[in-house]
C-alpha cells in the first residue's frame, strides 16, 4: 500500500503536557479541561480530534463532488465536530462524535446523499466506524 501522507506528533506529559509535530508547525501546551477537574486554559486531545475530523470530513465532501454536476467548493461546506468523552462501562473511556454539516447551494436530499458518500471515504470516519458513535446532522443554506 502506498502511503499518501505521513506525519509524526510527540506528546510529552499526557493531558497536562505538550504536543509537537515533527515539522514544528504544531507545538501546543495541553491541559485537562476544567469540567474533568483540570486547570483548563489550553487545548486538549478531544479538541484536536474534533478539529482534525471536521477538516477532514469537509474535504471528503469536496472530494466526492469533484466529478458531479454540482461540485461543492471550499466555502460551501462547514463542518462543526463535537467530541464527547464518556465512560465505557469497563473502567475506561470512549468517544462520541456529532458532525453538524452545512452545505450551500444544494437541496436537503442531495446534501444528505453527499454526506453519506463522504462518510464512506473520510479517513476519520473509516477509522472510527464500529468503534465510535458518530451522528451526522445535515442541513442546507
Amino acid at each position: 500500500m502506498n502511503t499518501l501522507y505521513s506525519t509524526a506528533v510527540t506528546a510529552i506529559g499526557g493531558r497536562n503536557g505538550t504536543v509537537r509535530s515533527d515539522d514544528g508547525l504544531l507545538d501546543l501546551g495541553l491541559a485537562m479541561p476544567g469540567s474533568l477537574g483540570g486547570k483548563g486554559g489550553a487545548t486538549n486531545p478531544e479538541q484536536l480530534f474534533a478539529a482534525g475530523y471536521a477538516a477532514c470530513f469537509g474535504n471528503a465532501v469536496i472530494h466526492v463532488t469533484r466529478n458531479k454536476d454540482r461540485a461543492i467548493k471550499d466555502e460551501d461546506v462547514e463542518v462543526a465536530a463535537t467530541v464527547g468523552l464518556t465512560p465505557n462501562g469497563s473502567g475506561g473511556f470512549a468517544l462520541a462524535v456529532a458532525l453538524d454539516i452545512t452545505l450551500v447551494g444544494v437541496d436537503q436530499a442531495t446534501a444528505e446523499a453527499i454526506v453519506d458518500e463522504a462518510h464512506q471515504v473520510c479517513p476519520y470516519s473509516n477509522a472510527t466506524r464500529g468503534n465510535v458513535d458518530v451522528a451526522l446532522n445535515v442541513k442546507t443554506r
